[in-house]
């Protein structure tokens, strides 16, 4: 079986971000709060790829062009 990269584990998230593992956790457990609130269906210990971007490197396109 492949791997899924539809999901972030906790040492992928700890990497990107340059936190502790500890810390990755907290950060996954807010996350899927949030999916959880919206009834999104989450697993425990990883994180929606999509969802990480879109919430920790949010781009406005009213921003670009000046």
């Amino acid at each position: 079986m492949s791997e899924n990269t539809n999901f972030l584990r906790v040492k992928e998230v700890a990497n990107e971000l340059g936190v502790s593992e500890s810390y990755a956790y907290k950060i996954i457990r807010k996350l899927n709060a949030e999916l959880n609130r919206k009834g999104i269906l989450t697993i425990s210990g990883r994180v929606n790829r999509q969802y990480f971007m879109e919430r920790l490197y949010y781009q406005s396109d009213t921003n670009k062009g000046g």
